[in-house]
């Protein structure tokens, strides 16, 4: 199949199309700042209650009248322009395809290495998140604004979250049941104030943030690692750029000098990387993207808390503080993983943590509500700088290929560090009300991880989408999960070149990330809970229809507290959704049939531990028979913290090739 590079077959359709938005553009955008003037984010709101000059409402007064006439002006144009841009849209391509040519700008790429199905097996670590790029307007709605601002800073923190250095520190000591969500500077001089608000729930591991800057630093980092590697062994094909740090209940909880700067020195063993090339004058127009000591939301704080990259693993109970930071006063010493497939917890066969970074090591990210062009364009630059590959611009616009107008497409974007083989796109016809008039739909993708010693190719499939948004659409969003099998099963069959006699590829994973628009416990839609979907392909996080794990939490966040201070930072966020009385008070709750409220202070009674309606599924079913995929880590993540109104998702999945481990 023919990956398409540019969204027009010929240059001249190209030239035509950008004449027309040239002309549309002056007008959606006069309109685009009109509406956005008249819808307040409550930062905003704030900081006009603080001035008692009115200026900002002055400035309106000013401004609308001349945004009203430019607006009126710029009309007929715009219409010339929407009579041209209409029929092009049928020749218009689904999505774009953009390969990186200069890898020496993907610090991502650089680490790979070709899988050969030997050894032990393989991880491939899969993110997702919705990030509300809407035109500003349309994303004050959901108390998120200055999208081209927030489209740039998302991509810095997502591509220096995935390319930073992967440490583990885990606690090995029969009697500790809980852990304080200390720093990592803690190991040497525990802090004992604070502890009421620094306990993490059992069975939450937390990762957060520490002085690192990861701009250009991966190359680094793998010479680093392989060094390392070099001294203890052949490791595993899935660990990349990984230490490890194991805390052994020996020597009476004391730490030596020599224990001690080894410690710190692996924290870090990246160094300081060279600043950021791009400016802050445009992102700090916007309060999310204000760094505070400690914040480590972009990495671009040297007086970061070091509390990042810290992986504690935890069983269940409670303990005092004080006893707490004797635990992790135990010995320390630097360990090389033999083996990835371990146990962390004794009542789950994999990690789950609330974490301020997105996963060291990122392979493939999937992301929704990516609908303004110019900001996908500034994240797919930024995103460029990790992920070699990438697909955006997905969907269709006008009538072509769906049965009612679209003005924006799906919002759907796709990066990967392996290259894509096959794509498809698919819009849903079924979409109702204000979503009709987005092309969403489903997006698929196979990719190529590896191959073996017989040049048989390792494949993977992904498909990544956004379901109906509106309450109550339940029979819609299950006839979307109906054409979301079907059109996935025809994907398969069309992109294999495999028979059972010979097979040519072998399947290493089918993964499914996307928004979903419901949960596993409102009692609204017990429909979607209980489609055949979820017979096929598992959800990390459910036990069952309308019960999830108790470690799982909600990723639609209250858009009334994006910017409170207690939660306005990937850390503060972090410690906020460790506790129970934070979640109810900063996520959004389960629906219930018997509790109509939505204050905060009324939420105890509602269900589970907010709404979680960003999933990742993976399925055993249709892979190379003689490999076992298993989850070896699902993340909640922080980092994108006053950026956009969903937690964005994580798991790593290991693909084990069945041979005995070396």
């Amino acid at each position: 199949m023919v990956l398409y590079t540019s969204p027009f077959p010929n240059s001249f359709l190209s030239v035509l199309h950008s004449f027309s938005w040239g002309l549309i553009f002056p007008c959606y955008w006069l309109a685009d700042r009109l509406v956005a003037s008249f819808v307040p984010t409550t930062y905003e709101k704030r900081q006009r209650a603080d001035d008692p000059c009115y200026f900002h409402a002055l400035c309106i007064i000013i401004t609308t009248p001349i945004y009203l006439a430019l607006l009126v002006a710029s009309l007929p144009f715009a219409l010339i322009g929407f009579l041209l841009w209409c029929p092009l849209q049928s020749a218009r391509r689904p999505y774009i395809y953009s390969r990186l040519e200069d890898k020496n700008h993907a610090n991502g790429a650089t680490l790979l290495t070709e899988w050969k199905a030997a050894g032990n097996g393989k991880s491939f670590c899969f993110g997702s998140a919705n990030v509300c790029l809407l035109p500003d307007s349309l994303a004050r709605f959901n108390n998120v604004f200055n999208t081209q601002a927030r489209a740039k800073e998302i991509g810095r923190r997502i591509r220096n979250g995935a390319s930073r250095p992967q440490i583990k520190i885990y606690i090995d000591s029969p009697t500790n049941t809980s852990i304080s969500a200390a720093s990592f500077s803690s190991l040497v001089s525990p802090q004992g104030g604070d502890s009421a608000n620094r306990t993490v729930n059992a069975g939450i591991k937390r990762t957060t943030s520490m002085e690192y800057k990861g701009d250009n630093s991966g190359s680094n980092n793998s010479e680093e690692s392989r060094e390392e590697k070099g001294g203890a062994g052949e490791p595993n094909e899935g660990e990349e750029n990984t230490c490890i740090v194991r805390i052994n209940g020996e020597d009476n909880g004391h730490m030596s000098d020599t224990e001690t700067d080894t410690v710190n020195g692996q924290a870090h063993a990246s160094g300081p990387a060279e600043p950021s090339l791009e400016g802050d004058a445009e992102i700090s127009k916007t309060p999310n993207h204000k760094q505070k000591d400690g914040d480590s939301g972009s990495l671009d704080s040297y007086s970061a808390s070091r509390e990042s990259l810290v992986k504690v693993r935890v069983g269940d109970g409670t303990v005092d503080q004080s006893t707490v930071n004797n635990k992790l006063l135990y010995k320390a010493s630097i360990m090389k993983k033999t083996s990835v497939r371990k146990k962390k917890h004794t009542d789950e066969t994999f990690d789950h943590e609330i974490s301020a970074f997105f996963p060291a090591n990122l392979d493939f990210l999937c992301l929704q509500e990516v609908f303004d062009k110019r900001a996908a364009e500034k994240l797919k630059e930024q995103l460029h700088h990790y992920f070699e590959y990438i697909v955006y611009d997905v969907g269709v616009y006008s009538c072509h290929g769906c049965c009612s107008f679209k003005f924006v497409n799906s919002g759907l974007l796709f990066a990967s560090r392996y290259p894509v083989m096959d794509a498809a796109y698919h819009c849903y016809p079924n979409g109702r009300g204000m979503d009709s008039l987005a092309s969403k739909g489903a997006l698929f993708l196979k990719v190529q991880v590896g191959s073996t010693p017989q040049d048989q190719r390792i494949v993977g499939y992904i498909s990544c989408t956004h379901l109906q948004a509106i309450a109550g659409d339940t029979t819609v969003r299950c006839e979307q999960l109906d054409m979301l099998q079907d059109w996935l099963s025809e994907f398969r069959k069309s992109t294999s070149s495999s028979s059972t006699a010979n097979p040519e590829e072998l399947v290493a994973f089918d993964v499914i990330c996307g928004d979903l628009n419901f949960d596993n416990c409102s009692s609204e839609d017990k429909l979607e809970q209980q489609h055949s979907l979820f017979t096929h392909y598992k959800d990390p996080c459910r036990i069952g229809p309308g019960e999830d794990k108790p470690w799982a939490i909600g990723t639609l966040l209250d858009p009334e507290g994006l910017y409170d201070e207690e939660v306005c930072t990937p850390d503060n966020l972090q410690k906020v959704l460790e506790s129970e009385e934070g979640r109810k008070g900063y996520l959004v709750y389960p629906i219930s049939k018997n509790h109509s409220s939505s204050q905060k202070g009324r939420k105890a009674s509602l269900k589970g531990n907010g709404r979680r309606i960003d999933y990742m599924l993976y399925t055993e079913e249709g892979l190379y028979l003689e490999w076992k995929v298993e989850v070896e880590e699902f993340s909640f993540i922080t980092q994108l913290a006053g950026l956009t109104d969903h937690l964005p998702v994580a798991m790593r999945l290991m693909v084990s090739t069945g041979e005995d481990d070396p």
